[in-house]
């Protein structure tokens, strides 16, 4: 779903801080002001997809050409390429260079490591992948074409993957990609969205590395 709403907003963002381990904060200020350059980036992304959702409003059509400048000059630094309204929540992003084609569709709770290309089949503007819900993209892997990845997979560093992968829970790997074991994907990433649904309280997970939460979560259906 795009961001059209404040309530669209505040679910990203609080997903996406949920995803890094980091507890969600009211005050606004603190986390634009926040130390660590990838969570800012991320929450300029969202706020400049807001606005830009929003831009019919002449208000937020400034604010978003305000934010859609902050956002470039910290994606130049950062090595980022990645278009607005791609990503759904529950996104954690790891150091650039990363590029993300605009034709590309990416769910919820992805993790993306360094080095991640996701780009068209050569030739082609629009021919670019499909990644489902709760799939981790280790370092340096690149993924081109008009391909589907399932959810709830894992994609290993250094992969090149050129063809479609329909299969729930598997790992991906090698040149050229295949599968080449069932994974139980909330070992290895937090399934951000799905903790705020089922209303889990902080204290119950904050901090704790992605398999210690699964682990804890189980009683609440996780």
């Amino acid at each position: 779903m795009p961001i059209k709403t404040k309530n669209d907003l505040d679910y990203y963002l609080k997903a996406d801080l949920i995803a890094f381990g980091i507890k969600e904060k009211k005050n606004l200020l603190l986390r634009l002001l926040s130390r660590d350059r990838i969570l800012k980036y991320q929450i300029l992304l969202r706020k400049t997809e807001f606005y830009f959702n929003n831009k019919g409003i002449l208000y937020y059509k400034i604010l978003y050409y305000f934010y859609a400048l902050r956002l470039r000059k910290q994606s130049l630094k950062l090595g980022f390429h990645i278009p607005i309204n791609k990503i759904g929540p529950g996104l954690t992003l790891q150091a650039g260079p990363t590029r993300i084609n605009s034709g590309a569709k990416i769910g919820r709770n992805c993790s993306i490591h360094v080095g991640v290309i996701i780009a068209t089949k050569a030739g082609f503007s629009d021919k670019a992948p499909t990644i489902g819900d709760n799939v981790y993209i280790g370092p340096g892997a690149k993924l081109f074409g008009d391909i589907k990845i399932a959810n709830n997979c894992a994609i290993g560093a250094n992969a090149v993957v050129t063809k479609p992968f329909e299969n729930e829970n598997k790992v991906i790997a090698g040149v050229p990609a295949k599968e080449i074991s069932d994974i139980n994907i909330k070992d290895i990433l937090i399934a951000a969205t799905e903790i705020i649904d089922l209303k889990i309280p902080d204290e119950d997970y904050l901090g704790l590395p992605a398999k210690e939460t699964s682990d804890k979560l189980k009683k609440y259906g996780y």
